[in-house]
């Protein structure tokens, strides 16, 4: 088994709901999102998957949340937009592209979501 992993940056704002504490208000974070591949095999070129194309992968969505509230981003207006549902967010969002792009052959291990340097969330299915 193989397994690839990319790091992507991102600046954004946002407040938690239902919450009671000083994450209530808004604020923000520099956040660093690790993106985790996984298969079998190899391309004809040995590799999994380029780190170019991982990157670009997650460029969309880097871009749609980078320098925004993200409470005002779907589906993050109904959404929480907690570190958790932040990984899932991107998890689900490059598994989709990737899929696509390898015809299942490379998927999605785990995404994993530093709020802080010192405090993340990782979601895998």
């Amino acid at each position: 088994m193989f397994e690839v992993t990319v790091e992507a940056g991102f600046s954004s704002g946002h407040y938690l709901r239902n919450y009671r504490g000083k994450c209530e208000n808004p604020h923000g974070h520099n956040y660093k999102v690790f993106v985790t591949l996984i298969g079998e095999e190899l391309d004809e070129a040995g590799l999994l998957l380029d780190f170019k194309l991982l990157k670009q992968v997650m460029r969309p969505v880097v871009d749609y949340l980078d320098h925004q509230m993200i409470n005002e981003l779907e589906p993050f207006t109904t959404l929480n937009p907690s570190a958790e549902n932040l990984a899932r967010y991107f998890y689900q969002e490059t598994a989709k592209q990737l899929h696509e792009m390898t015809t299942g052959r490379v998927r999605v291990k785990d995404c994993t979501l530093y709020e802080t340097d010192t405090s993340f969330a990782r979601y895998y299915e």
